[in-house]
């Protein structure tokens, strides 16, 4: 059996400007690096502004197992089933971030015959964003400890200082920090930290982000301190955001790239849905409806995450409208939120199948609530048996949900031709998408909504420090602003050992922080690491090249 890298390898692709050409993308609109990944220009916008939006399709997922859902391979494999059937389609998805490729999680070009490729390419440097958001939050770090090396005319209070640097890795030695130590040259010291770039308010701001001028401003009302006597300082008061702004040029411009079978691919950014809001950029997903009948996209990790922050951030501020959302599953994950042990998930147990399915029962309720169609997608593996399949038809047909048993891992396109054409169907229903909090409620009311609403919750506890927060940004007059929250993705509740569809707990919040660029109120529930560390055996061990420059290793 070949590995994802081997199929990867051997895969046909076209000349990015073939893929371009099949969209209606000018050679003037398109800036290629190297023959088969580009960047799509600004002027392309204008171009497309009147021109008539396709269909939103959201992919998203029940709650995470070392199982394994596959949303990113559905995701990519719904895009080449479109084709099969006759659809003009275009995917849009995030960029990985390479702590989680040298760490445990993988990449995200998706897996099997449903890959996006160049896959070696994607998963490593790509096209250098990663790099640019890095080295743009990273200035404004080195302009806060300047402007307090050469005489803090600000008043900052080094205590008080936010904004930490970042780094694209996984590394937890970096998680707190001294900085400014041997000697009245090297600043002032403090205590400082790195998150993982893809936790940075920076790559928050450029997926939400509308145009150049917007960006600008959004970097400039990021609150990277308080002062001595209390009041804020935005990066606008350090003169940071043109310089900001001129590192992500560049990288504002979405990416081109194609699947196995030449199905276009736009990827764009890349923050974590567990610490961030989880969703490409609003620039590729707009991009992708005027260039396409259907867009199909994903939302990072459960729809207890990625897909309500989808629906309740990202929507909500780009005025998007979804026509359905594809929530996947695995048996396998199914029978793990049931209490079977992961190496005993490949064998038949109908009984933890039915105790499991409550989880799934759960995230197509959340859905639900939303108003917009849901269509379930059963990633199938070799060792689910005719028993097993047959208890999830009934649990779908007793809750009245359409789904499919999806094969793209394994066939690619061809596997997914049922579920192309239930998504399909699904997009011709009449919606009525609203998201699911009021945007003028109290911040607490906000949180306590989704708790309660999405992950079932009985309520809310709140840390002292939490509600001292809470009380700063809503006199800073940031109180109407969506929340965005930080917890496990491997429960509904914020207890990552809580399975299944746990009852009867509370959600607690640590830590409420404004971003004021990105437009949201981060809420910290739990123990959740913005800097994740490397696991015991790290995928780094097993990445290598050889002579020729093959890399083998990559998953």
């Amino acid at each position: 059996m070949l590995t994802d890298i081997e199929i990867a390898q051997q895969a046909k692709m076209l000349p990015i400007r073939e893929i371009a050409e099949r969209l209606g993308i000018s050679e003037e609109e398109l800036e290629p690096y190297g023959r088969y990944k580009a960047k799509v220009s600004e002027s392309i916008y204008q171009r497309l502004a009147q021109h008539p939006d396709g269909k939103l399709i959201l992919v998203t997922a029940i709650n995470p197992t070392p199982a394994g859902e596959g949303k990113t391979t559905t995701s990519v494999g719904l895009g080449e089933a479109m084709a099969k059937i006759g659809k003009n389609a275009i995917i849009a998805l995030r960029e990985p971030s390479l702590g989680p490729v040298f760490g445990v999680k993988g990449g995200a070009a998706g897996g099997g015959y449903a890959q996006v490729v160049p896959m070696e390419d994607i998963n490593l440097h790509f096209t250098g964003d990663m790099h640019a958001i890095t080295a743009a939050n990273n200035l404004l770090c080195a302009m806060i400890d300047n402007h307090l090396q050469q005489g803090n005319a600000l008043g900052i209070d080094p205590r008080q200082i936010l904004f930490k640097r970042c780094l694209d890795m996984n590394d937890r030695a970096l998680r707190e920090v001294i900085v400014g130590l041997g000697g009245k040259t090297n600043g002032v010291p403090r205590q400082d930290g790195f998150q993982i770039t893809v936790a940075s308010e920076v790559m928050a701001i450029l997926c939400l982000a509308s145009d150049l001028s917007d960006l600008k401003q959004r970097l400039g009302s990021i609150l990277v301190a308080y002062r001595y006597d209390g009041t804020p300082v935005y990066a606008s008061d350090l003169k940071a955001e043109g310089a900001m702004t001129a590192l992500l040029k560049d990288a504002l411009k979405p990416n081109l790239v194609q699947t196995l079978e030449n199905t276009p691919a736009l990827m764009h950014g890349g923050p974590f849905a567990n610490i961030a809001h989880g969703c490409n950029s609003i620039r590729a997903t707009k991009l992708g409806l005027k260039l396409a009948d259907y867009c199909i996209t994903e939302a990072g990790f459960g729809s207890d995450l990625g897909a309500e922050k989808f629906l309740d951030i990202k929507c909500r501020l780009a005025g998007l409208t979804p026509s359905a959302i594809v929530l996947v599953a695995t048996l396998r994950a199914l029978k793990y939120n049931g209490g079977v042990k992961k190496e005993n998930v490949s064998q038949e147990n109908v009984e933890a199948l039915r105790s499991g399915m409550v989880n799934l029962e759960k995230h197509i309720e959340n859905m639900r609530k939303y108003g917009v169609p849901v269509v379930v997608a059963i990633n199938r593996f070799p060792t689910d048996t005719p028993d097993e399949i047959e208890v999830l038809a009934q649990f779908c047909q007793e809750h009245q949900v359409e789904y499919a048993l999806s094969e793209v891992f394994a066939k690619g396109g061809e596997g997914g031709v049922e579920l192309a054409q239930k998504v399909v169907q699904a997009c011709e229903q009449q919606g009525d998408f609203h998201p699911i909090y009021d945007i003028e409620a109290p911040i607490k009311k906000k949180i306590e909504t989704i708790a309660r609403e999405i992950y079932g919750a009985d309520g809310v506890s709140y840390a002292a420090a939490a509600n001292k927060a809470i009380r700063e940004i809503e006199g800073l007059g940031k109180g109407n602003l969506p929340v965005c929250m930080a917890k496990t993705q491997y429960s509904l509740s914020d207890n990552q050992r809580l399975l299944g569809r746990p009852t009867g707990f509370k959600i607690t919040v640590r830590e409420v922080r404004l971003s004021a660029g990105a437009g949201f109120v981060v809420v910290l529930c739990g123990d959740v690491m913005t800097m994740p560390g490397l696991p015991k055996l790290p995928a780094a061990e097993k990445i290598d090249v050889d002579d020729q420059g093959n890399i083998t290793g990559l998953f």
